[in-house]
């Protein structure tokens, strides 16, 4: 009589489930299978056709804290208690589709009662004539990873910002010394590199912390209407005013007020935001008090405003009352080694807020988002991947689930994509840091997180045009 041995194969990190035919004795046959199972480092299961698991490996066990006598002969949603066994479960999909599941990824919950998250592959057993007889199911244990995603991203977040680019490294540093004074800040960078995030955490990290942060878009009203948010009215000052309201700047007391896109306010405008930077008082429209204020103010514009200043669109004597502390925020594409983190971070975000369980993200979507320059900056980030959600079910995001205009033309170019890209993308960021540090290779090599070794190995490999002098003031040679 003939038997049938599953087999399970590590290849290029996904599993293979193979099912040989042998001529040997059942017992044989069983103590064999068990072996090989219990050799494998992740967990498998199978099942049959009633749902009960069949077999159930030593690393099954490990991971979910429950023994095999236990396990085999129960249905695998009384032993796993995932969270997508009711509503995706991947064996269930496997035998809808016929289609075998790659890296979905749940948690479980493990006879201690804790979550384990877990990432899995499931296909369907069939016989020597094709018959289905059963499912099985590979899962690997991802607390490790998620623990180290943890550390990684606390080791560089600040506040809500992720950077671990020397510039953001560097803005980070400086943060907490501006926010202990109560000087004004302004703040420029292009759209999309989070000006009202390090507004928000200058305020965060203040003394005035435990009052209001209110931020105010200075472009998205006309004069008439901004000075009556800014500075509040009284009742009757013009039509439809039939009660008092506070302004901003009055709502902002004792904290903050972030006054995004300043060099958007007209000339006339521009004159009593002087006034008020000057004395600290409000007028509200229709009164004749003045209202004294103890605000922090913290301006951002996306455009260059010395540039306004000269050309005599921005009063100087504003520019420079507003320019106490100065921060440059860079754009995404000066500082892509960010992109990998920001990428970690949306996911982790979106996961939480849309209730799904995306692994991450493929190495050739990766690839192609390292290759862009972002105009749009990590707003622009944020919105592909939110869209990448709405198009991905569960396992990865993939390059077909980027944006058109982020698709190659083709997927299948000689070599592969993903493989050119990927080295395109490290001769890349390699010679950028190179440049940055002015072909010093001690402090690019600690920049990129490699001993030295490694990186004149990399040079050497990748054709990598170093700068003449190695950034001591020394040619190369």
């Amino acid at each position: 009589m003939q038997y049938y041995k599953l087999v399970v194969l590590q290849i290029a990190q996904l599993s293979i489930i193979l099912i040989i035919v042998t001529d040997m004795n059942e017992d044989a046959e069983n103590n064999n299978r068990d072996v090989i199972l219990d050799s494998i480092n992740e967990g498998v299961f199978t099942i049959g056709l009633d749902w009960r698991i069949t077999a159930f490996n030593r690393a099954a066990e490990r991971i979910t804290g429950i023994s095999k006598e236990d396990a085999v002969g129960r249905t695998c949603s009384d032993v796993f208690h995932a969270n997508i066994c009711e509503k995706d479960c991947a064996l269930r999909r496997t035998f809808d589709t016929g289609e075998p599941t790659m890296n979905a990824t749940a948690h479980i919950i493990n006879n201690r009662g804790h979550r384990v998250p877990i990432r899995i592959s499931a296909a369907i057993l069939k016989d020597r004539e094709g018959k289905i007889i059963g499912g099985v199911e590979t899962f690997s244990d991802l607390s490790q990873v998620e623990q180290l995603q943890k550390e990684l991203q606390n080791r560089h977040t600040f506040e809500d910002i992720v950077g671990r680019s020397p510039a953001m490294i560097k803005l980070f540093e400086v943060l907490p010394q501006i926010a202990e004074s109560s000087s004004t800040v302004l703040i420029e960078g292009p759209s999309g590199t989070g000006k009202e995030l390090f507004a928000r955490a200058i305020h965060n990290l203040s003394p005035r912390r435990k009052k209001r942060f209110v931020p105010v878009n200075c472009a998205a009203l006309p004069d008439t209407l901004l000075e009556s948010e800014l500075f509040g009215h009284k009742a009757g000052a013009f039509t439809d005013a039939k009660r008092d309201k506070a302004g901003r700047f009055t709502l902002a007391d004792g904290g903050t007020i972030f006054l995004d896109e300043i060099a958007d306010i007209s000339p006339a405008f521009q004159v009593r935001l002087l006034r008020i930077l000057q004395e600290r008082i409000v007028e509200p429209l229709g009164s004749v008090e003045p209202i004294k204020i103890d605000v922090r103010v913290v301006a951002g514009t996306n455009k260059n405003l010395v540039q306004l200043v000269q050309e005599g669109k921005f009063r100087d004597d504003l520019y420079y009352r507003i320019r106490v502390i100065h921060l440059v925020l860079p754009d995404l594409k000066q500082r892509r080694e960010d992109i990998p983190l920001l990428v970690d971070y949306m996911v982790t975000k979106f996961n939480r807020l849309q209730g799904k369980d995306i692994a991450g993200i493929s190495r050739e979507a990766m690839a192609r988002l390292m290759e862009h320059d972002f105009p749009g900056n990590v707003r622009e980030l944020e919105n592909i991947i939110e869209q990448a959600f709405v198009l991905c079910r569960g396992g990865m995001i993939e390059l077909h689930h980027l944006p058109p205009e982020l698709r190659p033309a083709t997927s299948s170019a000689s070599g592969g994509f993903g493989s050119m890209s990927l080295r395109a993308m490290e001769r890349h960021l390699i010679a950028e840091t190179l440049h940055r540090r002015g072909g010093n290779r001690t402090e690019a090599a600690r920049d990129l997180g490699i001993n030295m070794s490694t990186l004149y190995r990399k040079i050497k490999g990748l054709g990598i045009d170093v700068p003449d002098r190695d950034g001591r003031g020394i040619k190369k040679q």
